[in-house]
């Protein structure tokens, strides 16, 4: 049987080490600060922010946030970004995306300090991840990471396939598991025969958005599955597809009228050895990987080992 990796319990293991050090810092009179700026009223957002702004407050981080109207110029964000930079109480610095389509996500995103880019976005960090540099590497890359060692996975060595090239998933990963020896290889909609690439993967990363992209086919026996993809079905036919006979699944779909599938066609799963649910896997890692990141950015700005 694949052994399920679980991102909740791998969640809670990595918060309870940042509350744990928040607390050491404590006693230095530091308390790592992080600014959550969120842009109008979009309901999933702010459900977003919430429970970001709630994790700081359980595991003692300071946090603020701050709220521009959907009416909000590039110009007028900006100058809330240059005065985050400015203020020594906030090390971390998220801007909630999607932003207004009339305001430049680019420029803003650049704008922030890249000491304080706790979501790793920033092309600087980009370019210390490359450089094998102390970094602040993307939330849910470095969720991958955590899950693969704290799961007791090898990765020096390991022959790892990533689907997908993102600036905020695919690329960093494939960065990061270079960084911990193992051979990569990046594949996306424009590599010839996918299917040749993905069965010889020892750590297959699925995170190309869209669902039940990766099938049993592409997978080799006994590899590790990591599937970062979140979609959400709502048809039928294509629950059927994925879920048929799923009991648990049926009600869920039967209740709400949709359902959650990953990137990975759940039939695949029965061939790895171990892989991550969706929901349940990378997914919970993210808000503890931005704790993480900004006590980090709190003792890399102050220069604490």
């Amino acid at each position: 049987m694949p052994t399920l990796l679980d991102g909740v319990k791998i969640s809670a293991q990595i918060k309870s080490e940042v509350k744990a050090e928040v607390a050491r810092l404590a006693t230095q009179g530091i308390r790592p600060g992080l600014a959550a700026v969120l842009v109008g009223e979009v309901a999933a957002s702010k459900i977003y922010v919430s429970n970001k702004v709630k994790t700081c407050a359980e595991l003692g981080l300071y946090s603020e946030l701050i709220t521009p109207s959907a009416s909000v110029t590039t110009e007028e964000m900006l100058d809330v970004i240059r005065a985050l930079n400015d203020r020594d109480d906030i090390d971390g610095i998220l801007i909630q995306l999607p932003l207004p389509k009339h305001v430049d996500t680019k420029a803003l995103l650049d704008a922030v300090s890249a000491d304080k880019d706790v979501d790793g976005f920033h092309p600087i960090n980009a370019g210390r991840i490359q450089a094998g540099r102390p970094a602040l590497a993307p939330c849910t890359p470095a969720g991958i990471i955590e899950i693969l060692k704290r799961s007791d996975i090898p990765i020096a060595g390991a022959h790892a396939v990533v689907v997908g090239r993102s600036d905020i998933v695919g690329k960093p990963a494939a960065m990061l598991l270079l960084h911990e020896h193992a051979t990569v290889t990046i594949c996306h909609s424009k590599t010839r025969d996918l299917a040749s690439v993905t069965r010889q993967a020892d750590i297959l990363v699925a995170a190309i958005g869209r669902a039940g992209f990766i099938t049993p086919e592409m997978v080799k026996p006994g590899a590790t599955i990591i599937d970062v993809g979140i979609n959400r079905i709502t048809d039928r036919a294509e629950f059927e597809k994925f879920f048929l006979g799923n009991t648990k699944r049926e009600e869920t779909f039967a209740a709400k009228g949709a359902t959650l599938v990953g990137d990975v066609d759940p039939h695949a799963f029965a061939l790895s050895s171990a892989y991550t649910p969706v929901p349940g896997g990378v997914g919970p890692l993210t808000i503890a990987m931005l704790m993480a990141n900004t006590v980090r950015a709190a003792k890399l700005r102050r220069g604490i080992a």
